[in-house]
């Protein structure tokens, strides 16, 4: 008899399965449809170090040539609470947010207004708003 074992939470903190949140996205199988959800994905990227999917997810204009993760083995990301998503119009949107992370033991937050600009069909990160 098959039993039904539960599935991990997704790392962004929708409270929904990974396999029906940010998966999809990360695997490239969907494009996020909202500034939130791809903000919402990078934050589960960063949680596995899937440095390619960042810099894909990052705009041309302000994308670094490369992540460093040196020393992330030491880094553990605890959570993601959104605090808000406006949409500006059909292009530009902003996402707050507050990241929790641990370094060696000792709890950070990492709070953020992130801007968004959407082109090709595809949301992109641009940066923090100043």
């Amino acid at each position: 008899m098959a039993r039904n074992l539960p599935t991990p939470a997704c790392a962004c903190g929708s409270g929904k399965p990974f396999a029906q949140c940010c998966e999809p996205y990360l695997r490239g199988n969907a494009v996020p449809p909202t500034a939130e959800a791809l903000m919402r994905s990078r934050y589960t990227a960063y949680t596995l170090m899937d440095q390619p999917y960042l810099l894909a997810t990052w705009h041309p204009s302000t994308r670094p040539a490369g992540l460093d993760f040196f020393d992330a083995s030491q880094q553990q990301w605890i959570g993601l609470d959104v605090k808000s998503h406006r949409v500006q119009d059909d292009t530009h949107a902003t996402v707050e947010f507050v990241a929790r992370y641990r370094i060696n033991g000792r709890a950070h937050r990492l709070g953020e207004l992130s801007r968004f600009v959407k082109e090709g069909g595809r949301w992109l990160y641009v940066a923090a708003q100043d």
